[in-house]
């Protein structure tokens, strides 16, 4: 794929107040839950979300710890291989923590069932909520959803924004796509 072909689907400055808006959100869902006060620890899964997970996590506003994940369900292909790979699954004790797992996209609901399930199962995490920047429902295969989404997306292969095409186009400072 030449970048020559790559179109705006969210330009940088729209992505940007959406992330703001949805750190609001965030807040709001743990100021009227708990408190801004208590500890929320953030996971990040690898490589994607990390341009996401970065710009969200500078608008919340309760202690945040920071931890990653990696994860894979595509190796390099454009669609899912059907499988999930836990790549680095290496996460402190979470239990009875509240836990915001960041992800870049949603689309089959695989990678992060299979994670959430993790959490809530082995690693026994109070609450465990799920954010990401781009909800592809149209590609759903799983009963899941995410509990905040910045953008609804359709059936296009997104890059930018941490969204990789082979590795490449992570860079980009807005969200694309191929025609």
């Amino acid at each position: 794929m030449d970048k020559s072909q790559l179109k705006t689907l969210v330009n940088n400055e729209d992505l940007q107040n959406r992330i703001k808006e949805l750190a609001e959100e965030i807040n709001n869902y743990y100021e009227r839950k708990y408190s801004l006060n208590e500890e929320l620890t953030i996971v990040c899964v690898l490589k994607g979300a990390v341009m996401f997970f970065t710009e969200l996590s500078k608008y919340l506003k309760m202690p945040v710890r920071m931890e990653f994940v990696s994860l894979s369900s595509y190796g390099c292909s454009e669609k899912s291989s059907g499988k999930v790979s836990a790549l680095n699954l290496s996460l402190p004790p979470l239990e009875n923590k509240n836990v915001l797992v960041v992800e870049d996209i949603m689309d089959t609901g695989l990678t992060l069932k299979f994670l959430l399930d993790f959490l809530n199962t082995k690693c026994k995490a109070k609450d465990v909520k799920l954010a990401v920047m781009c909800d592809k429902k149209c590609a759903r295969k799983y009963d899941i959803s995410p509990d905040f989404y910045a953008f609804d997306v359709d059936d296009k292969f997104i890059v930018g924004f941490g969204l990789d095409y082979n590795e490449i186009y992570r860079n980009i400072p807005y969200i694309g796509y191929f025609e």
